[in-house]
């Protein structure tokens, strides 16, 4: 069956303005089907922190498009992805969201059993079946990269390139050279994690977070150490730009007041500023001196969005019991009063006087090619 993405003639705008996506975009059901297969279930997806994976049969399952996804390390410390469908009969191999297994992962329903490399190791009566290709009725793969401490997936047959659609996304919002390398992102440590259960599309999560027209308004804390947002303009509005701290800021905290050892790495250049990257579809990256900021969604439903945040800091500040609450407290603010901003726009995506959209003005319009890119992946 043929979805059809819902259109209307734009209106009729001043050069100043710009026309968002239609509201249907964000609140009906076979747009987001869509957006599972032609986006999530299509593209990179950062799926887990792989420390979370520690040591031999340490697993995590994770929702992927319309996909339950079962990540573990292997016995040689590798990590390995595979569907977490039981070839058998299709039960739900792993019902918990994390754990650790021993040697096997064994089907709660007909106790097929599969090793780590997703290999069919044991079932009742296996004896009886010598013809049954244990590789072949395996569990099924899914691809897999490690990059800046993560694990990424990706369920197509054929992955895109990962260096051109993950990588490549990093380099044309820094520039050229590997400027976020200087932060040794995959050597950190996590040193919180909150996760947040949002109730608005994940499109509309992912245009707050690119958009800095909202932050004098609904930011103080943030403002008050990067006031130039004050201005509108959204530090990933400009190529290369970080935003710089306020004269009288000592580190990126709630109240401004000195945050923790910086990362070795950092340049003078990158010292005392804030950059921001969002990596389609669903990871956005926020660097400071002493810390890494990296969220994850996981979009559930056209209006319904779990977001993972973690604070990453130095080995030694965590180990070292350091107090990092300031500097976690800054962003929890700005995730809260964004996310209550977004819940307060997903209700009004199915009203009539939002059918054709909204507009985007001057320090908004590099969305419109977030918006473009979203068109293009459906269409």
């Amino acid at each position: 069956m043929t979805t059809h993405l819902p259109s209307s003639p734009p209106p009729s705008l001043p050069p100043s303005l710009i026309a968002t996506l239609p509201g249907s975009f964000y609140s009906d059901d076979a747009v987001f089907a869509l957006e599972q297969e032609r986006i999530f279930e299509s593209m990179w997806f950062c799926a887990v922190r792989a420390a979370d994976l520690a040591g031999p049969g340490a697993f995590r399952t994770v929702q992927v498009g319309r996909e339950s996804v079962l990540v573990a390390r292997a016995g040689d410390g590798s990590v390995r992805a595979f569907l977490n469908v039981c070839r058998h009969r299709g039960a739900r191999l792993c019902t918990e969201e994390s754990g650790r297994v021993r040697r096997a992962f064994s089907c709660p329903y007909h106790a097929w059993s599969y090793d780590l490399t997703g290999r069919l190791v044991a079932a009742p009566n296996l004896t009886e079946m010598p013809d049954l290709d244990r590789v072949g009725y395996g569990l099924i793969d899914v691809h897999v990269r490690e990059w800046l401490g993560y694990v990424w997936v990706c369920l197509a047959g054929e992955p895109p390139s990962f260096e051109a659609c993950v990588v490549g996304e990093v380099t044309a919002r820094l520039g050229d050279g590997d400027p976020i390398g200087n932060y040794g992102v995959d050597g950190l440590e996590l040193g919180r994690r909150i996760v947040y259960d949002v109730r608005a599309n994940w499109k509309l999560i992912v245009e707050n977070f690119m958009e800095c027209y909202h932050c004098a308004t609904i930011h103080p804390e943030l403002v008050g150490v990067l006031p130039e947002f004050a201005g509108g303009y959204a530090a990933q509005y400009y190529v290369g730009h970080g935003a710089e701290f306020g004269p009288d800021i000592r580190g990126f905290t709630v109240d401004g007041s000195e945050g923790v050892d910086r990362i070795p790495g950092v340049t003078e250049e990158q010292d005392r500023r804030y950059y921001a990257v969002t990596i389609k579809p669903q990871v956005f990256v926020n660097l400071v001196p002493d810390h890494v900021i990296l969220h994850r969604m996981f979009p559930l439903g056209a209006g319904r969005t779990v977001v993972e945040c973690d604070w990453l800091f130095t080995g030694d500040v965590v180990a070292g019991g350091r107090d990092i609450g300031p500097s976690v407290e800054l962003f929890h603010r700005v995730n809260l009063q964004d996310f209550e901003a977004c819940e307060r726009c997903q209700p009004s995506m199915g009203s009539r006087a939002y059918a054709r959209g909204g507009v985007l003005v001057p320090s908004e319009h590099h969305i419109g090619a977030f918006h473009e890119w979203v068109r293009d992946r459906l269409a």
